[in-house]
């Protein structure tokens, strides 16, 4: 079994904490970007990608599961699988870990490429959709993450 892409550490800044004393909702959001951003040169994207094309990617849809509280100085790490991908888009779920090991979120998006001249939908150059391919097959035989797919909802 192989592992998917973990960032470099991150450590949560003293203005990300909200009222309660933890880290505030939309910086996990930030976390899980900026681990992204790390990756994404390796495939191909970034900004001399969008310099060069005038393609880049929007986000289509991400939810964040919140597991464990994080708070100021802590250290993390993301991971980043890649569950599947098309000539457009493709579906990445992320894993955000304490540097002691734990859980912290789970994020989980549908990813788009985007041609900017529209802006509209479009497909990828096949150097781009090589590199997917060759990203997902180094992930091996990885499991299928336990929580990807989840909705909101309550339960009856």
């Amino acid at each position: 079994m192989q592992t998917p892409f973990r960032s470099s550490p991150m450590t949560v800044k003293p203005e990300w904490i909200d009222f309660n004393g933890h880290l505030n909702m939309a910086y996990y959001n930030v976390l899980f970007d900026t681990s992204v951003d790390e990756l994404y040169p390796h495939l191909g994207f970034g900004l001399d990608y969008l310099k060069s094309t005038g393609c880049t990617t929007y986000i289509a849809e991400f939810h964040i599961c919140y597991l464990r509280e994080l708070h100021v100085h802590d250290e993390v790490t993301a991971t980043f699988h890649l569950i599947e991908h098309d000539e457009k888009r493709f579906h990445g779920y992320q894993e955000l870990y304490h540097k002691d090991g734990w859980l912290a979120a789970t994020a989980e998006g549908l990813t788009l490429h985007i041609d900017q001249s529209g802006p509209k939908v479009a497909p990828m150059p096949q150097s781009i959709r090589d590199a997917l391919a060759n990203y997902k097959a180094t992930q091996g035989t990885l499991p299928a993450p336990e929580r990807i797919g989840r909705k909101i909802s309550l339960k009856r």
